[in-house]
C-alpha cells in the first residue's frame, strides 16, 4: 500500500509490469463483457460481491488516468474464475471477505463498504502488514491473492471478463495484441504513435484455447 493507503496506479503499473497485460488464465471460460453488475454473480453472493466491488475500487480506483478496477469488470473476472481455473480459491474467498468485514466492523464501527474511503484504505493497510485478525491465517495472504487476482482481471486478455473496454491496456499504454509487427509498426511504437489494437487474442483465428481445456474448465 502507499504512503495515502492505498495502492496507487504507479505502485500497481510498477509490479504487474507490461508483461502482465496480455496474460491469459489458463482454463478459463470466456465470459461476455458486461454492464456495471447488471447480471447476478454466478459464484459470489450479492453480498460477497458488494463487497469485493468496494475493495477492488480502493485497490485500483478511477482517478483523472482513467477507468478503474470497477470499471474493469474485475469482480466480473474473479466470479467467473471462481468456477473454473481459481476454483481452488473459492473457500479462502468466503473465509478472507467476511474476515475482512468482520475486522471492518469490529474496529471501524460499519462495514466495510459503508466505511469513507480513507477508513477503508487504513482496513487494507492492516490486512496487506497482516496486522488485521480473525483471518484463517495470515491476513497478509488473504490480501495477497486479492490482489493478485485484481492485477489479474485489469490487465489481463479481456476474454476473461475483465479489462473491459480495454482500459487496463491504455492505462499500461498497451497497444494490444499482435500476430505480426511491421517495419512501419516498429517505427510508430518507438515513436510512441503505435495506434492500440482492440483486440483480444482469442480475436486471432490462430490463437485458441486447447479443446480439453474449453471442456473441463482446466
Amino acid at each position: 500500500m502507499s504512503e495515502r493507503g492505498k495502492v496507487t496506479r504507479r505502485d500497481m503499473l510498477r509490479n504487474a509490469g507490461v508483461v502482465g497485460a496480455a496474460a491469459a488464465v489458463p482454463g478459463l471460460l470466456p465470459i461476455a463483457t458486461v454492464t456495471a453488475q447488471a447480471i447476478p454473480y454466478k459464484q459470489l453472493t450479492a453480498a460477497e460481491g458488494k463487497l469485493l466491488e468496494a475493495i477492488v475500487d480502493r485497490l485500483i480506483p478511477a482517478d483523472t488516468s482513467g477507468p478503474g478496477a470497477l470499471e474493469a469488470g474485475v469482480v466480473r473476472y474473479i466470479d467467473g474464475a471462481l468456477a473454473d481455473a481459481l476454483s481452488t480459491s473459492r473457500a479462502a474467498y468466503t473465509a478472507g471477505l467476511a474476515a475482512l468485514d468482520r475486522y471492518a466492523n469490529a474496529t471501524r464501527g460499519k462495514p466495510f463498504a459503508d466505511l469513507a474511503p480513507r477508513d477503508q484504505d487504513s482496513v487494507l493497510i492492516d490486512c496487506e502488514t497482516g496486522a488485521a485478525t480473525g483471518f484463517t491465517g495470515s491476513s497478509a495472504q488473504f490480501f495477497g491473492m486479492l490482489l493478485n487476482h485484481t492485477r489479474q482481471g485489469m490487465f489481463g486478455d479481456p476474454h476473461y471478463g475483465g479489462n473491459q473496454n480495454f482500459v487496463g491496456w491504455d492505462l499500461l499504454g498497451y497497444p494490444g495484441v499482435r500476430v505480426g509487427v511491421s517495419a512501419a509498426d516498429q517505427s510508430a511504437l518507438e515513436a510512441g504513435k503505435l495506434a492500440p489494437v482492440r483486440r483480444s487474442a482469442y480475436d486471432y483465428g490462430g490463437f485458441h484455447q486447447d479443446s480439453d481445456e474449453t471442456t473441463h474448465g482446466r
